[in-house]
C-alpha cells in the first residue's frame, strides 16, 4: 500500500481537527512560517502523539510565498524519493493548483485540500447516520473560520467533497434542512448565516 503524505501550509490553515490522522498511517509534514510564534495546544498534542510520523518544518526566512516555496521544495523532494506515494497539501492557497497539475502529468498522485477532512481515506462514510453526518459536517464549518460557504448550493458541495460517495441532491438538501432544523444555520433567499458552536 503507497504511503500517503501530508503538508499542512500552516500559515494558511490551521486545521482544528489533526487529531484524525492518530488512527490512520500518514506521514505529515506541518510548515511554520518565521511569524508564528505559537502552536495551539491540540496541534502539539496531535503531532507528539503520532511521534516519528508528524514533524514540523519551520521557516528561517519571510517574504512573499517564502512558505510555500518551502512547501514545493519538500513536495518535489518526497516525490522524487517515493514516486508511488500519495500527497495530499493542505492549502486553501490557489497557487499551487498549477505545480500540481505538472506533478499529475507526471503520474504523481497529488491532490490540494482545503481541510483535513476532504482527504480520501478521513472521508465520511456515506452509510454515516445522519445525526453522525451533520456532526462531522458541523466541526469542519467550524474549522473553515471565515472561509465558510455563504449559499446554499456552496454548501452542497462542501457537504458533498466531505462525504465518501456521491450523495444525491435531495440526500443534500435533507442534510442542508437539518442543519436549519437544529438552528446551525438560518436560509435567507439562498444566503447563509451561520450559528455553529464555538
Amino acid at each position: 500500500m503507497p504511503t500517503e503524505y501530508i503538508l499542512i501550509d500552516f500559515e494558511n490553515v490551521q486545521p482544528k481537527n489533526l487529531a484524525i490522522l492518530e488512527a490512520h498511517p500518514f506521514k505529515v509534514f506541518v510548515f511554520i512560517g518565521a511569524n508564528q510564534t505559537k502552536v495551539p495546544r491540540h496541534v502539539a498534542v496531535a503531532m507528539q502523539t503520532m511521534g516519528e510520523r508528524a514533524k514540523y518544518v519551520e521557516i528561517d526566512g519571510s517574504g512573499p510565498n517564502a512558505l510555500d516555496f518551502h512547501i514545493a521544495y519538500y513536495l518535489g523532494e518526497l516525490c522524487t524519493r517515493d514516486s508511488a506515494g500519495s500527497y495530499h497539501v493542505i492549502s486553501k492557497d490557489k497557487g499551487f493548483d498549477p505545480l500540481i497539475r505538472h506533478l499529475k502529468g507526471k503520474k504523481i498522485k497529488v491532490r490540494r485540500e482545503n481541510d483535513l477532512a476532504e482527504i480520501p481515506n478521513l472521508r465520511i462514510p456515506k452509510k454515516t447516520k445522519k445525526a453522525d453526518k451533520i456532526d462531522a459536517i458541523v466541526k469542519n464549518l467550524v474549522n473553515r473560520g471565515h472561509a465558510r460557504p455563504r449559499k446554499v448550493k456552496t454548501l452542497q458541495n462542501t457537504i458533498s467533497n466531505l462525504v465518501s460517495e456521491a450523495l444525491t441532491d435531495t440526500e443534500l438538501a435533507e442534510l442542508v434542512e437539518e442543519m436549519r432544523k437544529r438552528k446551525l444555520i438560518v436560509v435567507n433567499n439562498g444566503n447563509i448565516k451561520y450559528t455553529l458552536p464555538s
